[in-house]
């Protein structure tokens, strides 16, 4: 294969799918329908939610679903698949259903994010896929949410495409950061293919390149005088590049009466040095300078060096972000929890652990979110059966799963389903938003939650309730699994 060719992400799954989808084919399963759930089991960071994204990559995966001859060739040539299960391949295609919770949406640990509903060999199949787009961009549209509240309003930017582990990951990274709420990104492929705002100026070696800093800072303001910012510490912050900078801002821009500007650090002791900084921009009239920082920033940093009254406009950051440093695994995963009959009984399953945080929720489920009518703020999730009847003119009781004790009736709430039905019958049926609603909408929906939710440190645990029905059903397979 010609690794410059386009992959064929079909081939992008873990071995044991194929053998298994081989050992169906032989069994006679290959049509046997049946349910998975793609949920995560903690919140990074120790957060009170994560973000959900990757949907609209998973759909472009779904819709180019396919082996070619040359992948069947290769299949053939491990000597473990049969030439009847080979043949069934080259006529392979997605025709199930899938139902997923919109990208930018809050999500919780153990409800079902995405369920498939398809024959065997194809919902086995797209498990790694699903898996590795879910888990990579809800991590990092889940960091840049953090970073970006910890900001307060000013704009974060997506700087971490170098850092990035892998050229998908710097790309699909910025879209992800985004959702979040970054205002942009320095990857500049993220822009031409999805839109995602790119932008930049200068690095050290622009400066280092010139005879004098100042000379560096005043080619630039007269090759770029409507993006002139200037990276300000690549000698001396506050003795050398601040003045430098407000000389070229004197000489080149003043005149052509240009007043937006800014300056950058990179290094040193951000607080301190963004004050003396914003002093010496304000004294010489250049109040409208906007101040960027970054070098190795996150939330936590962020919000110290703010309440020790840094002046900062604009924050750059990069590896923290783009790899989800602090915790950089987001645990989702893929478990069965169904199969249908040939009448179209629906069989629950059940996965049983001595780890009880493993044990999963069985059968076809539909989860909801349940909304307190005068304040408008998210009061918990409820999974229910999937042909359950939400009727909210009458109370309804929500209790804990792992503390049954624990119960709470709400009354003047609204309650609503979380997950939009994306293909019915392999065939696309959402209608795929643009990236800026997905970013509203993220943002819209953060506003829901309450700030206890939204803490860095001790969060509330936010509920995820299963109804009386779909408990009673768990309880029964966890009995008879333990015989």
């Amino acid at each position: 294969m010609d690794v410059t060719d386009k992959l064929n992400m079909t081939m992008l799954c873990d071995f044991y799918e194929l053998t298994m989808g081989n050992g169906y084919f032989e069994a006679g399963l290959q049509n046997r329908i049946t349910y998975f759930d793609v949920f995560f089991r903690e919140i990074p960071d120790h957060g009170g939610y994560a973000i959900c994204a990757g949907l609209d990559r998973i759909i472009d995966y779904i819709l180019d679903l396919h082996f070619s001859e040359e992948d069947i060739a290769y299949l053939r040539s491990k000597g473990l698949f049969s030439e009847a299960f080979l043949s069934y391949l080259r006529n392979f295609h997605f025709t199930g259903d899938i139902w997923a919770i919109p990208e930018g949406t809050p999500i919780f640990p153990q409800e079902p994010v995405i369920t498939v509903r398809a024959p065997a060999i194809q919902a086995q199949l797209v498990e790694t896929f699903l898996l590795l787009i879910f888990n990579h961009q809800s991590l990092v549209a889940t960091k840049a949410n953090r970073i970006v509240r910890a900001a307060e309003g000013r704009v974060v930017l997506e700087f971490g495409s170098r850092r990035a582990q892998g050229t998908d990951a710097a790309i699909s990274g910025a879209r992800a950061a985004y959702i979040g709420g970054c205002k942009g990104t320095a990857c500049t492929i993220s822009d031409q293919l999805f839109g995602v705002p790119a932008g930049g100026t200068m690095a050290h070696a622009w400066v280092q390149m010139f005879d004098s800093e100042y000379e560096a800072f005043k080619t630039y303001c007269e090759i770029f005088p409507t993006n002139a910012t200037l990276l300000v510490d690549t000698y001396n912050t506050l003795k050398s590049g601040v003045p430098n900078a407000i000389k070229a801002f004197n000489e080149v821009l003043r005149p052509r009466g240009i007043t937006q500007c800014g300056i950058r650090l990179d290094s040193g002791d951000i607080a301190y040095l963004t004050k003396e900084a914003r002093r010496m921009l304000d004294e010489a009239g250049w109040e409208s300078c906007k101040i960027s920082a970054s070098n190795s920033l996150d939330e936590y940093i962020i919000q110290d060096i703010l309440r020790q009254g840094a002046r900062v406009d604009l924050f750059g950051v990069g590896e923290r972000m783009i790899t989800g440093k602090s915790d950089p695994v987001f645990g989702g995963v893929y478990k069965l929890a169904a199969v249908e009959k040939d009448d179209g009984t629906i069989v629950p399953k059940i996965k049983i652990s001595e780890n009880v945080g493993k044990i999963t929720n069985p059968h076809f489920k539909k989860v909801y979110r349940i909304f307190d009518k005068a304040t408008g703020k998210a009061e918990a999730d409820y999974i229910a059966l999937w042909d359950e009847v939400m009727d909210e003119s009458k109370p309804m009781e929500l209790f804990d799963p792992a503390a049954t004790w624990k119960r709470r009736v709400y009354e003047n709430y609204t309650i609503k389903p979380l997950q939009k039905q994306i293909f019915a019958g392999g065939k696309l049926v959402y209608d795929r938003p643009e990236l800026k609603e997905i970013q509203q909408y993220c943002r819209e929906q953060v506003e829901t939650l309450w700030d206890t939710v939204k803490r860095f440190e001790n969060p509330h645990n936010y509920y995820v309730d299963l109804s009386q029905k779909l408990w009673d059903i768990k309880q029964e397979l966890l009995r008879a699994g333990s015989l």
